[in-house]
């Protein structure tokens, strides 16, 4: 019993540690070399490292994770698109001070 109360919480931690938002993309999306087609997307944020799936797709990248001085109304995302291709650059996740930095 003692061994299954120490695993749960083990499990609970591990799945407090990481913070989950959504967020939809309208138009095709690069992260990287990774394709993103539009469509809404659960994005999972560890640390410096986010996940983003949805439409049966799955993309890791590493961030830099900013802090404003407040809170964002609503998420956004930002794009460099100097090649033709929109680049995700950032991503402010709304209700939060969070912003997201990718490095393309």
């Amino acid at each position: 019993m003692r061994k299954l109360l120490i695993a749960f919480a083990i499990a609970a931690l591990s799945v407090a540690s990481a913070e989950t938002f959504r967020v939809k993309f309208y138009q095709q999306s690069f992260i990287g070399q990774s394709e993103l087609k539009p469509g809404d997307y659960k994005l999972e944020l560890n640390g410096n490292k986010v996940v983003i799936s949805g439409n049966k797709q799955t993309v890791e990248a590493q961030v830099k994770v900013e802090t404003a001085k407040g809170k964002f109304p609503s998420t956004s995302v930002k794009f460099d698109n100097g090649d033709g291709k929109y680049r995700i650059s950032e991503i402010r996740l709304g209700g939060t001070t969070t912003k997201l930095v990718f490095e393309n």
